[in-house]
């Protein structure tokens, strides 16, 4: 089996079994299993209906949870499907196929479709923005250029997490930790721009991210902490008073991110 799906699990969430589901209807068959730094019943009672393996880690912070749950994979590919979120039945086929063309990869992602009270939502401001950011990933022998990888985020993080299969031969053993709180991974894909490895953009949406108000990325914006990490990022790519001018009008598009109650 060359794909494993981690399904990074974090205290009782309501979606987490509808996840589950997802990953396990797929196209092809990928190998499945659950990590958690909040070990408790919700979590094995899911995991033992559908006949899951646990794998049970020590929290430090969101960037380590994540490089754990990136490492509990085995395969040459790995997601961390995120609990809350949702993959489209040939997600795992599509990135299997995009891995055995483009084997110098060191991520392989798809676009996405967000989901905001139960609806599926493939068109907003927010979504056309980084599409417009990643147009050039779409030519896939520019794809391992440096330039080109900091192009699509030198303007925001246009890459969306849950999206994300890395193919862990070509990945450090450590990409997200950091003492960030919301842009790790923003941090995660600025780092790996860096180093040898395409990044390999299929446009077909086929991941939902789910938008809710107790989603952690809306409480975090909602604390103003992101403004000040995205302006922290934008610094690796520009002059400060550049990532300041960005930074305004970056500002705008977490707006984006929220519901009303």
């Amino acid at each position: 089996m060359i794909h494993t799906f981690v399904v990074l699990a974090y205290k009782e969430s309501e979606y987490l079994e509808s996840c589950i589901k997802s990953v396990t209807n797929q196209s092809v068959k990928s190998k499945i299993i659950i990590a958690t730094t909040t070990d408790n019943k919700f979590i094995r009672r899911i995991a033992s209906k559908y006949k899951l393996d646990i794998i049970v880690g020590k929290h430090t912070n969101i960037g380590g949870d994540f490089d754990f749950a990136v490492n509990c994979g085995k395969t040459d590919l790995v997601t961390v499907a995120h609990q809350d979120d949702l993959y489209d039945y040939k997600y795992a086929e599509t990135v299997i196929n995009e891995y055995s063309k483009n084997k110098r990869a060191s991520i392989i992602f798809t676009d996405y479709y967000e989901i905001r009270n139960n609806e599926k939502v493939y068109k907003n401001r927010n979504l056309k923005i980084k599409r417009i950011l990643l147009f050039p990933l779409r030519f896939k022998k520019l794809s391992g250029f440096k330039f080109i990888k900091r192009l699509v985020l030198r303007f925001g993080n246009s890459i969306s997490c849950p999206a994300v299969t890395f193919v862990r031969k070509n990945c450090p053993k450590e990409i997200f930790s950091c003492e960030l709180t919301c842009d790790v991974d923003w941090y995660a894909w600025e780092n790996l721009s860096k180093l040898k490895g395409s990044f390999i953009f299929n446009k077909h949406c086929l991941m939902g991210h789910r938008i809710s108000l107790e989603s952690t990325t809306t409480d975090i914006i909602n604390q103003g902490i992101r403004t000040k990490e995205d302006y922290q990022i934008l610094c690796k790519f520009w002059p400060k008073f550049i990532a300041k001018l960005i930074n305004k009008f970056y500002k705008g598009a977490e707006k984006s991110n929220q519901i009303s109650k």
